[in-house]
């Protein structure tokens, strides 16, 4: 089993920037395919960008040259930076894990609770 919890998120103004970040428990992490993903109230959580077990990224089209997912498996850390931001990019982040490579798909196993980004114009 992976827990998962999220920090990073705050309040900033378009064209700023952000690094999330999501600390892991529990073993074997470098085998745990994770992932980014957001939402925002009454709409579908969306896959942000996603990291296999061997680092390489994956990312949503509307992130693309933007954010960066990396990871640091003998921290058990998971992170994104977010560059050049957008209101529309405000959301609640969660990060995920999962033994299967899910890509941008939310069918994680496991989940954060989450942290909260906010973007003004």
């Amino acid at each position: 089993q992976v827990q998962l919890v999220e920090s990073g998120g705050g309040s900033v103004q378009s064209g700023g920037s952000l690094r999330l970040s999501c600390a892991a428990s529990g073993n074997t992490y470098s085998a745990y395919y994770l992932a980014w993903f957001r939402q925002v109230p009454g709409k579908e959580r969306e896959g942000v960008a996603a990291i296999d077990t061997l680092g390489r990224p994956s990312y949503a089209d509307f992130v693309k040259g933007r954010f960066t997912i990396s990871r640091d498996n003998a921290k058990k850390m998971l992170y994104l930076q977010m560059n050049s931001l957008k209101p529309e990019d405000t959301a609640r982040y969660f990060c995920a894990a999962d033994r299967l490579n899910y890509l941008l798909r939310p069918r994680y196993n496991y989940w954060g609770q989450g942290t909260q980004v906010t973007v003004s114009s």
